[in-house]
């Protein structure tokens, strides 16, 4: 089984979706205030209970409202999705979709299309932002909500251009949350950072959806989605979908997304250690991040966080680690519940209180947060 990222490919060369592998300033970002296209009525906890005419009439009235704020990009290599952030003609993709590329055709619902220059890009969180120069009744910005109030089971819908086929709407739910995936930001020693507080979802995602809008029932951007976990494969090798889905979280778009429109970049932050969470290993609390490395000279190293330097059975894993329970008090389940925190509140140059079991010492270490080299 693999993941993949969901750009269309227009070229049946199978070498060309190795290039669409996914695996400063500090800045504080603000979101535009952009008006609430739907009523806020928590319409998830509705859903269930209204009639099938009700239902069908809800999803007419979502895709209606905000169907001209999605977008289909187009380059060389594929087809991808976006959506409107603003009326100065930013657009928001993956940036696995432009990537190779400064220029690209967007194509909005009414049939208008344009060129767009892609002003900034985001390898941790596979965004990109393109800036298009459209008539102002073509830009319908799209309003964004809330991630960190989403639960599993809540209905959501996905719009894009999957297999090129424009303004393609499909529903399902928020399978899980806080998934990491492998971004496509190479570390220093060779391999990659992980991009944190991604979406799971089973809404259909197919080749195309890359970069396109996952709404909530109230009309409001929840998540951008990027790739999909699956076996099968079309005859052009494009990955198809198996009901797992994953998106980028608005909440860390909220973040990244001013920063690409400001600086052309985004700085995260940066604590210097790598975990692993499939683990058996002699531990007094069974729940946390364990520290596997610490990366030299790096934020926790400094702040003296320790990795384990006890062998074991299992090949490159040593015991007697550090075990990070908390952050700024918030609990520490495994690590994917640190990288969502740091991501989502934390910029580089701030500081945090990590609370770690240290044998059968519990400990709080403050440490100063780096930005990722």
């Amino acid at each position: 089984m693999s993941i993949k990222p969901i750009l269309f490919l227009t070229s049946i060369v199978l070498l060309v979706s190795l290039a669409c592998g996914f695996s400063e300033n500090i800045f504080t970002p603000e979101i535009p205030a952009i008006p609430t296209l739907l009523p806020s009525l928590q319409l998830d906890e509705k859903y269930d209970s209204i009639n099938p005419g009700e239902k069908q009439d809800l999803l007419v009235a979502v895709y209606e409202a905000v169907s001209p704020g999605v977008v289909a990009i187009l380059t060389d290599q594929g087809q991808g999705s976006g959506l409107v952030f603003d009326g100065q003609g930013h657009v928001i993709t993956n940036f696995h979709v432009v990537d190779g590329t400064k220029t690209v055709e967007v194509d909005f619902m009414s049939g208008y299309k344009t060129l767009g220059t892609v002003v900034g890009a985001d390898l941790d969180s596979d965004l990109a932002v393109i800036k298009v120069d459209a008539p102002e009744a073509e830009l319908h910005p799209l309003s964004f909500g809330d991630s960190s109030n989403l639960k599993v089971g809540q209905t959501v819908i996905a719009i894009g251009n999957p297999f090129g086929l424009n303004g393609t709407m499909t529903l399902g739910i928020v399978s899980a949350l806080g998934r990491t995936l492998e971004s496509v930001h190479e570390t220093p020693d060779g391999t990659f950072f992980t991009a944190g507080d991604i979406i799971q979802t089973d809404a259909a995602i197919n080749p195309g959806n890359s970069g396109g809008p996952l709404f909530n029932l109230s009309g409001e951007v929840i998540g951008i989605n990027r790739a999909i976990r699956t076996t099968n494969f079309t005859g052009n090798g494009d990955a198809v979908n198996s009901g797992i889905g994953f998106a980028v979280s608005v909440n860390v778009i909220k973040r990244v997304v001013p920063g690409l429109i400001a600086n052309g970049n985004y700085d995260y932050p940066y604590l210097g250690i790598t975990s692993r969470d499939d683990l058996s290993l002699d531990l007094k609390t069974f729940t946390g991040a364990y520290v596997a490395d610490v990366a030299s000279g790096g934020p926790a190293e400094k702040a003296g966080l320790r990795a384990g330097d006890l062998a074991t059975d299992i090949p490159d894993l040593y015991a007697g680690g550090d075990l990070i329970t908390a952050i700024d008090g918030y609990p520490v389940r495994r690590f994917d519940d640190l990288l969502s925190y740091l991501i989502t509140n934390k910029s580089p140059g701030d500081v945090v209180v990590l609370t770690v079991e240290r044998g059968d010492e519990t400990i709080e270490l403050n440490i100063t947060l780096g930005k990722r080299p």
